[in-house]
């Protein structure tokens, strides 16, 4: 079956183009369908965030985009729903009224202090040197209470649901591994992350093989190493580009796959006609 995206940034928040450039640049490598995800609102204001304000023109213009395209592309409105804490996630009743047609669940903050705002936030998606001084401020250098941290609230997340994808499941290793003293193998994190991935198991969700630094650090988010371990729970998963610029829709997808496949993984999970179906790796 012909690639589908649905992990994607656009002009709505963080990414480079008009949603309508990365229709133009999926149709020109053969997509079947394509979805945005545009970083959802927060109680603050990022750089990288979707502003309350802009969703109904986001939801409006992906509507006219849909209806423009129409037998020629399957075009999915999406959102990249942050957890924050237990009353800030997908499941508030403000992201379940929106007319999405699915959500991913991703943790890109980790809140230290209350109230809720950026001061108050570790980011752990941000420049490795942010990330080293936020190790050293908030948990005394120690890489493993961070660790902790974002596992602790990926389990609180995936029980309080409220959405269809888990998203980069283990994004915390794009910084820690180059933090001194973290170590993917050691049990520390492979347990907490065993015990994230029985849960995700238990909910029936999805795991995102993403694929955004796949070419420029040789980093798949979950790691390659573990796609056996999501195989063995029979977890299904889809592979998702994470793209902000046009010409970035499909990057990683093809070793994604073969990854996948020497794994034992042989389908992936995508939307066609409007629902999630079990398609096999080509």
């Amino acid at each position: 079956m012909q690639p589908g995206n649905f992990h994607s940034h656009c002009a709505f928040c963080d990414g480079h183009g008009a949603p309508e450039e990365f229709i133009v640049a999926a149709l020109a490598q053969r997509f079947r369908a394509y979805g945005f995800s545009s970083h959802s609102p927060l109680p603050f204001e990022t750089a990288w965030n979707m502003p309350a304000a802009d969703m109904p023109c986001y939801l409006a213009e992906i509507a006219r985009l849909k209806e423009k395209y129409r037998g020629r592309m399957e075009i999915y409105a999406g959102l990249e729903i942050d957890y924050l804490d237990e009353a800030y996630n997908a499941s508030i009743p403000y992201f379940r009224s929106l007319p999405l047609d699915y959500r991913i669940g991703s943790i890109h903050f980790l809140p230290w202090r209350q109230p809720r705002e950026e001061a108050g936030m570790v980011c752990i998606d941000g420049d490795c040197a942010g990330f080293a001084a936020a190790v050293d401020r908030h948990y005394g250098g120690d890489i493993r209470l961070i660790t902790k941290h974002f596992f602790d609230s990926s389990m609180r997340m995936v029980e309080t649901g409220g959405f269809d994808i888990v998203g980069h499941i283990d994004k915390i290793y794009m910084n820690g591994s180059l933090h001194p003293g973290f170590d993917i193998t050691a049990d520390w994190y492979r347990n907490p992350f065993a015990g994230l991935l029985d849960l995700i198991a238990e909910k029936g969700l999805t795991v995102e093989i993403n694929t955004k630094n796949l070419h420029r650090k040789n980093q798949t988010y979950p790691h390659a190493n573990t796609f056996g371990e999501i195989e063995r729970r029979r977890i299904p998963v889809i592979v998702n580009s994470d793209c902000h610029y046009p010409r970035l829709v499909n990057d990683g997808r093809a070793e994604a796959l073969a990854l996948l496949k020497d794994a034992g993984i042989r389908t992936t999970r995508e939307l066609v006609d409007g629902a999630w179906q079990d398609v096999a790796v080509e």
